[in-house]
């Protein structure tokens, strides 16, 4: 409600200012969600060229090496104080052409809004509150997106409703960055390489150290290399693995040892990669890597992998999503243990996907 505030203050000097706005033919996209989101704004990206945008601190290392973007605002450094807030606001009044409002919180509507841009388009989630109204009433297109509608597509159509899907390659840096040195356990040659991510950024999101153990176990036949990614703080979920596993050389650790702008590359080098709905997951789909992703509390109609996924859902039908796009808790009413518990015929599809993805069929039978 601040914002709303804050809008209405500042109202006159936008109207004040609004004759003095020169056509630039500039975009600014307003997206400050994290990894996983911000990939999925990348279609977008390239259909339009080029474009500033405005975003987490998160991802900067990806937008700073992404061709199709221009300015980068970063919202946590304009968030800090009331003369922050306005600085940006004024900042951005008569800049831009184009505005395209991807996260429509009350911070992000609020700088679309007060943008004194020629083509304002805002998407409309279910979470809106409804003091929004104000600042919707200044957008020029406005598309309704629900749970059942595909992000992805709907970020799409806010630039042109002809648009689909299919129209445009995600990417997570484009073009694809590749450092000058890679880390030396990536160099090695191993016959199937399958990265894995054994926490999330929602922690609840992150699948049990015995479902872990049943992956591993169904496919300990395999010639299979697993590679943990991960910043350091994540450790401990490594430690929790590795204390009830025997010791084994095909589990190695990346934890802590590549920047996020780093991560892109190093997922490329997988032949498949194994989570639950995070960041890395869409980071391995931009790359064309196979992924094999357990849905858990997650919706994933909303937002999902494209490029060749296996997505598993609790098969307990009591078990109905609780985590969408726009409304995600950190809480939900089933354990871990219960959302990502995997059933015999489940383990059985990742094994089949793991060997058909990795030219292993005549080698390796089905048990």
């Amino acid at each position: 409600m601040s914002y709303v505030i804050i809008f209405i203050l500042l109202w006159p000097f936008k109207m004040l200012m609004k004759p003095f706005h020169q056509r630039t033919g500039r975009n600014l996209v307003i997206q400050t969600a994290k990894i996983g989101d911000f990939v999925n704004i990348t279609p977008l990206l390239k259909h339009l060229k080029k474009s500033d945008v405005l975003i987490s601190k998160t991802v900067l290392p990806l937008a700073e090496r992404d061709s199709t973007i221009g300015n980068i605002y970063l919202i946590e450094e304009h968030k800090k104080t009331f003369f922050s807030k306005i600085r940006l606001a004024f900042t951005l009044l008569n800049r831009y052409d184009n505005v395209y409002l991807l996260q429509p919180n009350s911070v992000n509507a609020f700088y679309a809004a007060f943008c004194n841009a020629s083509k304002k388009a805002f998407l409309v989630a279910y979470t809106r509150k409804w003091y929004h109204w104000i600042f919707y009433q200044t957008a020029d297109v406005i598309r309704l997106h629900q749970k059942t509608d595909f992000t992805l597509e709907s970020y799409l159509k806010l630039a042109d409703p002809a648009l689909t899907a299919e129209s445009y390659h995600k990417h997570a840096t484009y073009p694809l960055w590749i450092p000058n040195e890679i880390v030396a356990e990536l160099a090695e040659s191993k016959p199937i390489k399958i990265g894995i991510s054994i926490s999330a950024g929602n922690k609840a999101k992150t699948i049990p150290t015995e479902s872990w153990i049943r992956i591993l176990g169904c496919l300990s036949d395999l010639p299979c290399s697993f590679y943990v990614f991960g910043p350091e703080n994540e450790q401990q979920y490594l430690a929790q693995l590795l204390a009830k596993t025997e010791p084994s050389e095909n589990i190695i650790s990346l934890i802590g040892k590549l920047k996020l702008h780093e991560v892109p590359h190093a997922i490329s080098l997988m032949d498949l990669y194994v989570a639950s709905d995070s960041g890395n997951i869409y980071i391995a789909d931009a790359v064309d890597v196979p992924v094999v992703c357990l849905a858990g509390p997650c919706d994933l109609a909303e937002q999902h992998p494209t490029f060749d996924p296996l997505i598993l859902t609790p098969e307990d039908k009591d078990l109905a999503p609780e985590s969408y796009i726009f409304s995600a808790p950190y809480i939900f009413k089933h354990s871990a243990e219960e959302l990502f518990s995997l059933s015999p015929i489940q383990l059985s599809q990742i094994r089949s996907f793991v060997i058909s993805r990795t030219r292993q069929e005549q080698n390796h039978a089905q048990p």
